[in-house]
Parts: structure tokens; sequence; C-alpha cells
């Protein structure tokens, strides 16, 4: 496509309605003809550029999307993006990776000299320097997925992040002392999604908190799940086993202290409009301090807001977690910001005030059976229970196409808050976690496909 063309494109447009004054009121019967030409106008443009997507579409005798029963075979399961040999990371084969990369990217990832290559995280950065700015998510298996963007995907995903809080109801009037709790890893998406958001409600007079603490990287992240594992198959060596109880306690030590300095910022600046920004698991450990401390939501300004992004991430906490945090800094309402993602999507459905989470029009709900393989027929009103796949057509650097590890609960209804776009219950769960586990039908044909390419 040439820019002229983009500039009428289907795509295009339902992309910018990123500025409307309310995107997440839409009729999804009217909008779903719109979001299958968008989506073949993304099929068109990307076959010949995305080796996988060549494949998977010449699996499924693609060649055009008319319907969305025409787009599953074209996802990507979630494990796509760490589908390369676990010894090519921890052996460092920096080439082969590159070579993998390049089959889940929009743009070719060029050979490069790695010679001199210190670790996963100069890896990365060397990437930067070519354009592909790749957002790492930790496993627990010692393999990160890596999602390859260019800088109008990091700069969409900050914005729409943004634009999305100011449709919860909080405005972008630089009148808030900004506390993020950090802890949680430096990937080029992380910080892209934050800087808008620093920018429109930072108050000018009142510089924004962060935790002094060693950056977490994935590199770093990485290499002690490795140790771990080589720790509990018996192999690791004596140094290794040192090496690792050492960066352990360093980062427990580190948690604690972040913790610590994020409560002493919270009291210190307690009078002034604040807002907050961290997963739960943390932002628990602060508020249990704070309250040790003598102080409660009495002591803190009626209007402070937060946001918080991300599950439980397994930790363990009381049934009562929610209601303790907000109430221990008097938030409530509208000011309560939250959104369901992932690091495969560039896109955040943002919840509402009935506690749904609704999805913005450029990005496509697919609900799926449990092995991801078709289409669960929807009720004609209700919820019902899929696995949740997802087209964000925002996505330039790779595939908007993904089948998710996540089991949600999915009404087409008009919900109560007056939003008429699908939306997704709050309880949102991970087959990793159950009996069953995470068993996607077409991932080991992506995987073998994937390797031999690379």
């Amino acid at each position: 496509m040439n820019a002229a063309a983009d500039l009428d494109s289907e795509t295009d447009r339902l992309v910018s309605l990123v500025d409307a004054e309310n995107p997440f009121d839409y009729d999804y019967a009217e909008m779903l003809p719109r979001q299958l030409a968008a989506i073949d106008e993304r099929f068109q443009d990307r076959v010949q550029k995305i080796k996988l997507l060549q494949n998977r579409a010449e699996t499924g005798a693609i060649t055009e999307v008319r319907q969305l029963a025409d787009v599953v075979p074209l996802l990507f399961a979630h494990t796509a993006y760490k589908s390369y040999p676990e010894g090519w990371l921890s052996e460092q084969k920096w080439d082969r990776m590159g070579r993998w990369l390049d089959t889940v990217s929009t743009n070719r990832v060029a050979p490069m000299d790695t010679n001199g290559v210190q670790g996963l995280d100069d890896w990365l950065q060397r990437l930067e320097g070519q354009g592909h700015y790749v957002s790492c998510s930790s496993g627990t298996t010692g393999k990160c997925a890596m999602m390859n963007a260019v800088m109008s995907d990091l700069q969409f995903s900050g914005h729409s992040l943004l634009q999305g809080l100011v449709w919860q109801g909080l405005g972008p009037n630089h009148d808030r002392k900004m506390i993020s709790l950090g802890q949680v890893a430096a990937t080029p998406r992380n910080q892209a999604t934050g800087r808008p958001m620093f920018e429109a409600i930072s108050r000018p007079d009142a510089p924004p908190f962060t935790p002094k603490a060693p950056p977490i990287t994935i590199g770093g992240i990485t290499e002690m799940v490795v140790l771990r594992k080589k720790m509990a198959e018996g192999t690791a060596k004596p140094g290794e086993i040192a090496y690792y109880e050492a960066q352990a306690a360093e980062r427990e030590k580190a948690m604690e202290s972040c913790v610590e300095q994020a409560a002493d910022a919270l009291i210190e600046s307690r009078e002034m409009k604040l807002h907050i920004m961290g997963l739960f698991a943390p932002l628990y450990r602060v508020a249990e301090l704070v309250r040790a401390r003598g102080y409660s939501g009495k002591d803190f300004h009626p209007e402070n807001s937060c946001f918080i992004s991300g599950g439980l991430k397994r930790a363990v906490l009381p049934a009562d977690y929610r209601e303790f945090v907000f109430g221990t800094f008097n938030l409530s309402g509208h000011r309560i910001c939250q959104s369901y993602g992932m690091q495969e999507l560039n896109t955040n459905a943002v919840r509402c005030k009935c506690d749904r989470y609704h999805m913005a029009p450029w990005t496509v709900l697919l609900p799926l059976d449990e092995a991801g393989e078709t289409l669960v027929e929807r009720p004609a009103s209700g919820e019902f229970e899929a696995r949740a796949a997802f087209f964000d057509l925002s996505l330039e650097g790779r595939w908007g196409g993904v089948i998710s590890g996540d089991k949600i609960r999915i009404s087409y209804d008009p919900c109560a808050c007056g939003a008429r776009s699908p939306s997704i219950h709050e309880d949102i769960q991970r087959y990793a976690d159950m009996a069953g586990g995470d068993k996607i039908a077409c991932a080991g044909t992506i995987d073998a496909y994937v390797r031999g390419v690379a």
C-alpha cells in the first residue's frame, strides 16, 4: 500500500477512532463489516512480508478475509513469539535468534555482527539500532516471548492508553503528582506506554516519583529463570547456585526498598492529588506498610486516582485485596482506572464502571473454543465463555492476530455503562493455571515451521 492509499483505508479510519470522544460506543453488527474489510487490507499487505503468516495462509487455504471464520486460520498462537529453541537463547546464538525473529516480523531483521554481544539485553539494544523495538514477557520456563514493533506502534500504544483513561473519566489536567511503584521490566512498550500519561497528568511543580532501584531487565529475569530450572533439574554448578542465591537476595532487598520508598513518597505527598501506578501485588504490600505507619484513606486526598494493569501474576492475596488497596489511598469511582491487555497486543481493553473491559473498534475480539480452532457460536444474548483471540489493527511491526492463553466471559449486549461494544467480564482465567494446561491446537505446527525456517 502506498501512502495515499493508506489515508483512505478502512484500517486507518478505524484506528483514527482512538481520538473519538467515545470510541467504545458502537453497534457491533454495523462495525463488523468494516473490521473484516480492514483485516483483509492488513492480510493482503502482510501476507508476503511476514513469513509465518504466509505459511498460515497457505496451510488454511486463505486468500482473502470475508468473514470472521477466515481470520481464525491466520491467527498466531501466543506461543509463536517464543517458538525459538531454548538453547539458542541460553547459548547466545544471536544470529539464529535474529533469523527466528525475522519470521514473525513485518520488516526484515537484517543480519548483524553479533561479535561482542553481551547477553540478551545487549542484543535487544542493538536491534533497536535497526528500528526493531522488541518487547519481551518473561516466562516461567526460561523462555521469554519476543514481540517486534516499530516506533509508531509504541507511540500508538501510549496514546491509546491515555485516551482510554480519559474515557474512564480521568482528565489530562496536569494536576497530579505521579507515583510509580516501579518493579516492572524495562521494555520498549512499557516505557512508551507510560510517557503520554506522565505528560498529560503530571503536575509541573511536582516531579514524578519512581523508586530508586537497579532496573529490572528481561535479560536479568531470563537468566534467573534459567538458573532456577537448572537447579531444579540438578544440573547447576556450585558457582551458578551461589550466583543465583546472591542475585535473588539482592533482588528481594531491592523490592523491599521499592516498597519502603513508595510508602514514604505516598505519605509525604498525601495532601496532594496523586495518580498511583503499579501492579496489585506490590501495591498491596505498600498499602500494608502505609497502614502499619498509622495512615489510611482519611489521610489522603479525596480525588486521588490510579492506573492498574495486569492481573495478580500468580501472587496470592486476600480476597478483599482490592478494597484494602483502594481504601488505603482513598480511591473510588471513575478515578480507579484499569485495563486488560497483553504484550502480544498493542491496545488495552479499558474497564468501565460496571467492571467490564470494552473492546476498541480497531481491536476485534474472536471467541474461540478451548483448542483455538473454531469460533464459538455466540448466544442471542447474555454471557458465554471462550478462549480469547484478538486482531489488533493498530499493529505495524508484526501481525495483529493472536490466540491468547486466557479464558474469558464475553457479552455482545449493550453494557449498563452505556457502551455498546463487546465486553469482557473482569474474571479472567489463564489456561496454564488449569488442570488441562494451555494447549492450542496450531501451536505445534507453528513452532515446527518457524524453527525450520530459522
